[in-house]
């Protein structure tokens, strides 16, 4: 999904650009402005947002609710190390991070999936055991994606030196496949999907297939807070992580009108995210709690990798995400459960 990074100078130019805003900028109807890191992808908060769901919070509790974008999980995650986030919505390995390194803690799951290789339409290659002499796009050392393909590769007997690796960003791996530049690329969402409504590139694996975690799929996202405003503001937290399972469930029972909002929110055509909820690229469940089972089986798998310390632990907070399922439930006509 995203790529995976320590903390650096990687996104110092940007932290500056960012944090001026955040810091003298607060509407004057707002008591107090909550920075949300979020990615230009098929996240349930701009469903939340673009249904409505964070008005009332914020005139509930007289804040602004404002969305901070960034194009992968490392820059967002230095922006909550400085204070520039209160909540961030990243990838799992990203999250992940955040939760073991920083003072944040990790609230919810509200993606599965997101990762998968994609290969040329007409490709011979039948699974990853085909990889073996061949070039293999991907985003990078320090992504999630790099160990998924190395478990890939594992499960068939092959290591990294069996292919040929060519590191690229995300959203260029599926033109590379495209134009047979690479044999191969493992890539994230919207990223894939895009590459498959060319009607050039298919599917060879998805990550439920490489490493099943959770309700038999991988974790592709999750949702975390700052430490301080998890202490000072419960409510509002509370508040955020219902907004968000009440935005997967409309997901869950309206998928046409949600891809349209989705669109209308992060400039992705409209049937290029249908395609993604009818493959499955992108998934989603109820099932939203971090369970300690769930995230040391996932933290291990990193672990692996060597992305994170053998003393590295998310932090994570149940409750909010089991709070939030029930009122939902309570609530909403259409219950649909997911895969």
């Amino acid at each position: 999904m995203r790529k995976i990074h320590h903390r650096g100078t990687l996104a110092v130019a940007l932290l500056a650009t960012l944090l001026a805003p955040v810091l003298l900028a607060r509407p004057a109807a707002a008591d107090q402005t909550i920075n949300y890191g979020v990615q230009p992808d098929t996240d349930p908060s701009f469903i939340a947002k673009a249904l409505g769901l964070f008005t009332p919070i914020e005139k509930k509790y007289h804040v602004s609710i404002v969305f901070r974008e960034f194009s992968y999980g490392a820059p967002e995650n230095q922006a909550m190390a400085a204070g520039a986030l209160q909540v961030a919505s990243a990838g799992m390995g990203p999250a992940a991070i955040a939760a073991s390194r920083l003072p944040a803690t990790l609230v919810a799951i509200n993606i599965l999936e997101q990762t998968a290789i994609l290969v040329p339409i007409e490709s011979p290659l039948k699974s990853p055991c085909d990889l073996k002499g061949k070039t293999v796009a991907f985003p990078g050392i320090g992504s999630q994606q790099y160990p998924l393909l190395l478990k890939a590769l594992a499960n068939c007997g092959l290591t990294a030196a069996d292919i040929k690796l060519f590191k690229s960003s995300g959203p260029d791996i599926p033109i590379l496949v495209e134009h047979k530049a690479v044999d191969a690329g493992i890539t994230w969402d919207p990223s894939i999907s895009v590459g498959l409504a060319s009607g050039k590139l298919r599917l060879l694996i998805k990550a439920e297939q490489i490493m099943p975690i959770m309700a038999h799929h991988y974790i592709g996202n999750g949702v975390y807070v700052q430490n301080t405003f998890l202490r000072q503001h419960p409510d509002i937290t509370q508040a955020i992580v219902t907004a968000n399972v009440e935005a997967i469930n409309y997901i869950l029972c309206h998928p046409h009108e949600a891809a349209k909002l989705w669109s209308d929110q992060i400039g992705i055509p409209e049937n290029v995210i249908a395609l993604s909820l009818a493959q499955g690229v992108s998934v989603y469940s109820l099932d939203v709690i971090p369970t300690r089972g769930t995230m040391t089986a996932y933290t291990a798998f990193l672990k692996g990798a060597g992305i994170l310390k053998p003393s590295d632990m998310p932090k994570i907070e149940p409750s909010f995400a089991i709070n939030a399922l029930h009122e939902v439930k309570r609530g909403k006509t259409c219950m649909v459960t997911g895969e």
